[in-house]
């Protein structure tokens, strides 16, 4: 087995995450991102840390995944919930462990700050591959459905 580091991204992963919001928007929804717009918007997170970072996992030197914490207040609890996000691993690492170890990474993270209070993300309906993975590793899926409206892409 290869060895996994885990580590902050940094902007010259940029191109990278790009790339694998792209493949992972045609992967699991048919989309496909415009990288004209992807681009700046990864990037975009590296100069306004308030709103988040990227981890990334490195096999050998590649960058083998790669996914987004976002931050959410919660009143409720007088704390932050940590939004995982942009979950991307490339096909030819998956089921070897690379999202495991990111989650795991995340998880020290918040666990050493009292003002997270837990960690948040959300899945296709149909990928129940991804959800198992998530349930495998201790996360529980809420009685909540996601809604939303977009203003422009």
């Amino acid at each position: 087995m290869q060895k996994i580091k885990i580590r902050k991204a940094k902007s010259a992963d940029a191109g990278s995450i790009a790339d694998f919001n792209i493949a992972m928007a045609l992967e699991t929804e048919g989309r496909e991102l415009s990288p004209a717009n992807i681009g700046p918007g990864v990037l975009a997170l590296f100069s306004k840390p308030e709103y988040g970072f990227y981890v990334v996992a490195e096999i050998e030197g590649l960058v083998a995944g790669s996914l987004m914490v976002t931050y959410e207040w919660s009143d409720w609890r007088n704390g932050l919930f940590w939004w995982i996000q942009s979950v991307y691993v490339r096909p030819e690492f998956r089921r070897k462990g690379v999202y495991r170890a990111m989650f795991s990474y995340v998880k020290e993270l918040a666990g050493k700050d009292p003002g997270i209070c837990g960690c948040r993300l959300y899945v296709e309906q149909d990928n129940t591959v991804a959800q198992k993975t998530y349930k495998s590793l201790g996360m529980e899926e809420t009685h909540y459905r996601l809604f939303e409206e977009i203003f422009h892409e």
